[in-house]
């Protein structure tokens, strides 16, 4: 099973959730990469890992000409739904079904860390983008600049054994991104920050949006819901406000590079 046939599974679980309670909250970045890339009226753009095509909306919503990828073909539909005239298509990373040099500007925002093969899939984006364009990808900040870190710390702890990888911050320290991205063939041109703050009404509400990423729904295989949300309550409880809505403030990592040929 290849990676985009799980992470499709995972994220396909709970879609409507993620889509519709926590995956604008990263709209900020999303709009830096977009600035970042140069998009705007008629550009052709690709929305590397759209999920349900929040960034997409915002890049049409520039006038661009909107193309995606993603794993999940449930997130897949939300996107076409949002952005009819975009051309949205269900695939892996690692091997984007697109034309050498068919995109003006490429973005990938919290997707390559999904990717099995990442510098593989950093190649593609390359492939894909026009002599002279941009490509953005974007991820978590250090874990000293999240806020959810907290939570993922009680996450990991609530599992019987570490899982595998780095964690959600493996590409998240200094260099490693751009290092990446330069072993694929790429000029890191720019390194910026997004806040992206996350809110929610209350306890419920966070947890429904929480679990509906594929991490967490890969969790919820080891670690049953009850316990798993008795571990992470106390986390949670640290960022209530005085209104008791819960709030995590969050910077996310968003690097621009050009392929070098």
């Amino acid at each position: 099973m290849g990676s985009a046939e799980i992470q499709g599974d995972l994220w396909g679980r709970a879609a409507k959730d993620w889509a519709g309670m926590q995956e604008g909250m990263h709209a900020p970045l999303w709009e830096a990469m977009l600035d970042t890339t140069g998009v705007g009226a008629g550009t052709t753009v690709l929305d590397a890992g759209c999920g349900g095509g929040g960034a997409s909306v915002l890049a049409a919503s520039r006038g661009a000409v909107v193309s995606g990828l993603d794993a999940c073909e449930p997130l897949v539909d939300v996107a076409r739904d949002r952005v009819p005239r975009a051309d949205f298509r269900v695939g892996e990373l690692e091997a984007l079904p697109f034309a050498d040099g068919s995109f003006d500007a490429v973005i990938a925002a919290s997707s390559i860390q999904y990717a099995e093969d990442r510098v593989a899939a950093l190649r593609e984006l390359s492939r894909v983008a026009k002599v002279g364009a941009r490509v953005s990808v974007g991820l978590f900040g250090t874990a000293d600049k999240v806020d959810l870190g907290a939570v993922f710390a009680a996450v990991r702890d609530a599992l019987p054994s570490p899982p595998p990888g780095a964690g959600p911050f493996g590409l998240s320290g200094p260099g490693v991104l751009e290092g990446l991205i330069e072993e694929a063939g790429m000029n890191v041109i720019a390194v910026g920050e997004a806040s992206c703050p996350m809110a929610f009404a209350d306890f419920d509400t966070f947890w429904r949006a929480f679990i509906s990423g594929g991490p967490m729904q890969a969790t919820l295989e080891v670690v049953g819901e009850d316990d798993l949300r008795a571990a992470v309550a106390p986390a949670v409880e640290s960022y209530r406000t005085e209104n008791g809505s819960i709030r995590f403030e969050n910077v996310f990592l968003h690097v621009t590079a050009q392929p070098t040929a």
